[in-house]
């Protein structure tokens, strides 16, 4: 029986369809929308015309066909670029993407809106254009103009005390515009797009014998815990089968940075990366526990905020599967953070729909070729909706996929 809500890719490399092969023509509406990783760095110091290259990361599906493949390298160029020049200014890029390129390198022409950067502090308007931060709006400007209103008092020593301890710890906020390769944006076709070419999708086999995995995956406990208070947290979503090298092997090629403890070192770090508005791709993670053992493995995907992140926690278990090594994982995304005063710390509020997480993780180690056999295996123990530990709603198909590595 299909489990429903499953990104169509998943479905398809499950064998809960057809997994048929690339569609030889197919005509994508307008709005469909494409999920790509630049290949070559941009920023608003670009100049105008600089072409652009990236590549798509999770495949195009349409009439239960593979339409556009993971990997399908996608060409644009800049259009405009603005550097600010003042605190109240933004850094403004706009960029088309105009061309996919199949295996063969012929060109299929297609007409694009930047929709989203994936865990950016920049906005993007109705025309696509980027947004940058504005100086004035940070945390670290604020302070400034609070110290500025404390040197116009009696306390004006003490004000010129905070204001050297600040820049001594604090810097101002970066406000350009500037992507690595790596970054990842939300493309939508702005026209309906005739897609045909010599394109090509890795085989993925299923993961057998399916009933031995069935029960393996429904024996294995569903949700984590918060170590303090003990509460219910995040859900088990994904299942690995190999090595731990393996696993560390998959993340680094995609992009997945491991996060450092808790202390009092990285608790500063996190202070000045929200201060300053700017990522933190080793941040520690909040401690969660899976049958009251902390996770062997934490892995994190960020740009350029601390407010907006991928993350993973992976238990080792001692189970195994003909022979291998089992590891469950508990994926969500962070998509806003704010202050709370019960625990006198920043927290982040999760994206609810949890099964796009797990789509994505398929997605990123998908592209890395280590993946060779995946299967979706359906929890009917498992609730639809519940909660994690500070409030949020997690929203989910209960189902867990299973990625086998090599």
């Amino acid at each position: 029986m299909p489990v429903p809500n499953v990104h169509p890719f998943i479905r398809l490399l499950a064998g809960l369809a057809s997994l048929a092969a690339i569609a030889p023509t197919q005509t994508l509406p307008a709005g469909t929308e494409l999920s790509v990783r630049l290949v070559t760095p941009v920023g608003c110091s670009s100049a105008a015309g600089q072409k652009i290259e990236a590549k798509v990361v999770a495949p195009v599906i349409a009439g239960g066909r593979v339409v556009i493949p993971a990997g399908t390298r996608v060409i644009g160029k800049v259009k405009s670029a603005t550097q600010a020049t003042a605190a109240d200014q933004r850094s403004v890029l706009l960029a088309e993407f105009t061309e996919l390129a199949d295996a063969a390198g012929k060109t299929i022409k297609i007409s694009t809106n930047v929709l989203e950067v994936d865990n950016a502090r920049e906005t993007v308007d109705n025309n696509g254009q980027i947004l940058g931060i504005l100086e004035s709006e940070t945390l670290t400007a604020r302070m400034d103009r609070g110290l500025e209103r404390l040197a116009e008092g009696p306390l004006a020593k003490l004000a010129s005390v905070l204001q050297a301890a600040k820049g001594a710890v604090l810097q101002k906020a970066d406000t350009r515009i500037h992507y690595e390769p790596g970054t990842e944006l939300q493309l939508a076709l702005a026209k309906p797009a005739k897609v045909t070419g010599k394109f090509s999708q890795p085989y993925v086999a299923a993961i057998e014998p399916f009933d031995e995995l069935y029960d393996l995956v429904n024996a294995i406990p569903f949700q984590t815990a918060a170590a303090k208070p003990p509460k219910p947290s995040d859900m088990t979503n994904l299942m690995y089968i190999g090595t731990r090298e393996q696993l560390e092997k998959a993340f680094a090629d995609a992009g997945w940075a491991t996060a450092e403890a808790l202390s009092a070192q990285s608790g500063l770090e996190t202070v000045r990366a929200v201060a300053e508005n700017r990522g933190y791709k080793e941040a520690p993670m909040s401690i969660l526990l899976l049958e009251g053992k902390p996770p062997d493995m934490v892995f994190q995907k960020q740009l350029n905020t601390f407010a907006k992140r991928h993350h993973l926690r992976i238990f080792g278990r001692p189970e195994k599967f003909h022979g291998r090594e089992v590891w469950v994982c508990a994926a969500t995304h962070d998509i806003g953070i704010e202050f709370s005063p019960e625990s006198r710390t920043f927290i982040h509020k999760i994206d609810p729909m949890i099964d796009r997480e797990r789509s994505k993780v398929v997605s990123d180690l998908m592209l890395t070729t280590h993946v060779k056999g995946l299967a979706l295996v359906e929890r009917p123990a498992v609730p639809t909706s519940s909660q994690n530990a500070t409030g949020d709603k997690l929203e989910t198909d209960g189902a867990m996929v299973v990625l086998m590595l090599d």
